[in-house]
């Protein structure tokens, strides 16, 4: 009888967690989660980028993203929102870095002061507080000085690694992150210690990676983090105006009011309409997006891509396709060397750009980083008259692709003459040429990198889904 009820016991558990798992994976998704905005006909759109690069054996940076970032900050007059994915000091102290958190939170807080009754909302991700286990000294700071911080609520997005958060959800978020760490804290030997909770939830692998500023008068969808360790990292951004702002609003409100955070009321002021048509897609809507942008491209068209992590199985026998079928595709692709002073293996790019040689007509040049990353998440599909662009957060993952993370890119398509166009043109041949200095290298210079060993962990990782990409 014991035994039986034991098995019966047994059964129940098994049942529940199956139950568990499969709601994890199939959950519905939050309002306002996975969205696509109508179209907008815009005049005012820029291309930004932060480039790190080295010229006559010197390290030279341009970047404006943050310098953009602050201006738009210094002029808004109602509303500011603040959408960051990595907001920390957090880092090996034997590295030399830029206070870059602390100055934008000073800057966030001088406006603040300047101009009490301005609404100003920042939202982020809990890794910034190692997953509960310590306050961010920055968001502290931020809600000393009457701004609204929210830490969104990724567990209300489904999940990239049902194995294990099924177990999770199960068993484990029901005893809380709070509490003292006692283990070391992985993202630097100086950060508050970590409960074993948290590293629990950490290995859930999903997060707000979003990366949006926005006000009444502007707004800009970038793939930059206010985060020290990433201060030289090389990256691009999109800066828009107009009533489109709404529409980026809508998707920030919808993470708050998900995460038991307050919303912002405010309307964007008009703006001078134009000839880029332009659009706000976030999460699977990138996705369907990018296949769509591959998928209709025909021979004589270019695919260029900018990419920090490019692993998603579906967008990779797309291009394979493109390029058998007569576009030319070319890729600049960060060589997966380097993060944070930490050296990497090269996944997953070194493999998936080996299979895209061996099986598509592709170009594949690496940026040669120097310790940074080559972090844009930029695609480009231009013909004869006309670019269109998909920029902002998402790296081309399927976890930052199928609704696992909170993403926001814009999706542009503009005439070839306009600027905008231009600017996409000259960056892409600026990289891939070493023009105005040495940026990348041929795919030959980590071809030998690429071993078998990294293609079995590349595919046990994708199978798995214990990994970041």
């Amino acid at each position: 009888m014991a035994s039986l009820k034991k098995r019966y016991g047994l059964i129940v558990i098994l049942s529940i967690l199956v139950i568990v798992t499969l709601y994890g994976i199939y959950r519905p998704l939050p309002e306002g989660v996975s969205y696509e905005s109508d179209s907008y006909y815009v005049n005012n759109i820029d291309f930004l980028y932060d480039l790190t690069y080295q010229k006559d054996g010197l390290i030279q940076m341009e970047h404006e993203i943050f310098t953009a970032i602050e201006e738009a900050v210094s002029e808004a007059e109602e509303f500011i929102v603040f959408d960051m994915f990595l907001y920390n000091d957090f880092y090996d102290p034997e590295l030399d870095f830029p206070p870059l958190s602390q100055h934008m939170t000073d800057v966030l807080i001088e406006k603040k002061q300047a101009e009490p009754d301005i609404e100003m909302l920042v939202l982020s991700d809990e890794i910034n507080t190692t997953y509960g286990s310590h306050k961010s000294q920055h968001f502290e700071q931020l809600r000393d000085a009457g701004i609204d911080v929210v830490v969104v609520d990724v567990t209300q997005l489904r999940d990239s690694n049902p194995l294990y958060s099924g177990i999770w959800r199960t068993f484990i978020q029901w005893f809380g992150q709070s509490g003292s760490g006692w283990l070391p804290n992985a993202f630097s030997p100086e950060a508050p210690d970590v409960t074993l909770r948290s590293y629990l939830k950490l290995f859930n692998v999903k997060a707000n990676h979003r990366k949006v500023v926005a006000t009444e008068k502007t707004a800009i969808i970038s793939s930059a983090n206010p985060h020290d360790a990433s201060a030289y990292h090389s990256n691009i951004a999109i800066q828009v105006d107009g009533p489109i702002i709404d529409e980026l609003v809508y998707t920030e409100n919808a993470a708050s009011e998900f995460s038991d955070g307050p919303t912002i009321d405010v309307e964007a002021r008009p703006a001078e309409e134009g000839e880029a048509e332009v659009r706000v897609i976030t999460e699977g809507r990138i996705y369907e997006r990018t296949l769509e942008l591959i998928e209709e491209a025909e021979s004589g068209d270019e695919l260029w891509f900018a990419m920090f992590y490019l692993s998603d199985r579906d967008v990779i026998n797309s291009l394979i396709d493109a390029s058998n079928r007569g576009v030319q595709v070319r890729l600049v692709l960060d060589p997966n060397k380097d993060a944070f002073g930490q050296e990497k293996v090269g996944l997953p790019n070194r493999p998936v750009a080996a299979e895209l040689l061996e099986e598509g007509q592709i170009e594949v040049r690496w940026y040669d980083t120097i310790g940074e990353q080559f972090h844009p998440k930029l695609m480009a599909r231009i013909t004869e008259d006309q670019t269109t662009v998909i920029g902002g957060s998402a790296n081309f993952t399927s976890r930052n692709l199928r609704d696992y993370n909170l993403e926001t890119n814009l999706w542009v398509k503009a005439p070839n003459e306009q600027e905008f166009s231009q600017d996409i043109t000259s960056y892409f041949e600026r990289v891939w040429n070493n023009e105005q200095g040495h940026y990348t290298v041929p795919y030959e210079e980590y071809e030998d990198n690429t071993t078998w060993l990294t293609r079995f962990l590349y595919r046990m990782q994708k199978i798995t889904g214990l990994t970041t990409y």
